[in-house]
């Protein structure tokens, strides 16, 4: 059995916003990531880093599908799709999904905590999106190492 965790919010904004608030690192940054070395397009590696880690991640295999599917590997036992929905009303439904762990007691530990990860990602994109707020901004500076 393999573990997934999974995240779905609607954002009421247009599909084509939602996913260049995902490819664009300048949107990124505000609400996701502190820093990326591009765009997230198919076939291309970025870098990413985040503001309450020291540690920069490798965002490998990435596809998109524009204007409704981008994936990536940041995990070599896992693949995270994000799937866009567009909705009559314009709005758009954002489903986040990693999975391919295998079930043990680590692992599950793994995908509680990306769940809740995956749902904070979700709850700052639509918060910025919406409202140009930035809920991430401080939110983690408690796990930076000192």
């Amino acid at each position: 059995m393999k573990l997934e965790s999974k995240a779905i919010l609607q954002i009421q904004k247009p599909i084509e916003d939602v996913f260049e608030g995902i490819v664009n690192p300048e949107k990124m940054t505000k609400y996701f990531i502190s820093e990326s070395s591009g765009r997230l397009e198919t076939g291309k590696d970025v870098t990413w880093k985040f503001p309450e880690f020291n540690t920069r991640f490798s965002i490998k295999e990435v596809k998109t599908e524009k204007p409704s599917f981008i994936s990536f590997v940041w995990d070599p036992e896992t693949i995270v799709k994000i799937t866009l929905e567009k909705l009559p009303d314009n709005s758009t439904i954002v489903r986040v999904n990693e999975n391919g762990k295998d079930f043990n007691e680590n692992n599950l530990k793994w995908a509680l905590e990306n769940t809740g990860g995956w749902a904070n990602f979700l709850a700052c994109m639509k918060a910025y999106l919406e409202y140009g707020v930035q809920l991430r901004q401080g939110a983690f500076d408690f796990m930076r190492k000192k």
